[in-house]
């Protein structure tokens, strides 16, 4: 398992990124707007190759993220997301998003922190008995 990224939602973008790139010295790695659901993805990191910081930005946010809130998830990869996820079972951990499209699931640890695993490389073909289990739960 590799440690890739920790996301984080922020009100705004231009002064986050001024404080992370300005302030901190973190270099923006790469950056996804997605038009249709209105947000866009910035991770940030202290080299090329290095963990990242995944800024989340939604469009149009009514109101401030209440604190605790804006703090997302963990997320790591992994060599076969569908052992991987077989081996938290067998160790009594619930998969709260399963990985039935053979590229991400989501866990949460006992102190309700997200955590997202993610296929290292090129998505795995969907696979039963993953491709029809249902979400436990959101993340």
């Amino acid at each position: 398992m590799k440690f890739l990224h920790t996301m984080v939602r922020v009100k705004d973008l231009d002064e986050s990124i001024d404080f992370f790139t300005n302030k901190l010295g973190l270099i923006e790695t790469k950056r996804k707007d997605y038009e249709e659901g209105r947000f866009t993805l910035l991770y940030l990191a202290t080299a090329p190759g290095e963990p990242e910081v995944e800024l989340t930005y939604n469009w149009d946010q009514e109101s401030a993220y209440s604190e605790g809130r804006n703090f997302g998830h963990l997320a790591f990869s992994v060599e076969n997301i569908y052992d991987y996820c077989q081996m938290l079972i067998d160790k009594g951990v619930t998969i709260l998003r399963p990985p039935r499209d053979g590229h991400m699931a989501f866990i949460r640890t006992p102190d309700q922190i997200s955590i997202e695993l993610l296929q290292e490389g090129e998505t795995l073909p969907i696979q039963e008995p993953w491709a029809s289990m249902e979400n436990k739960g959101t993340w």
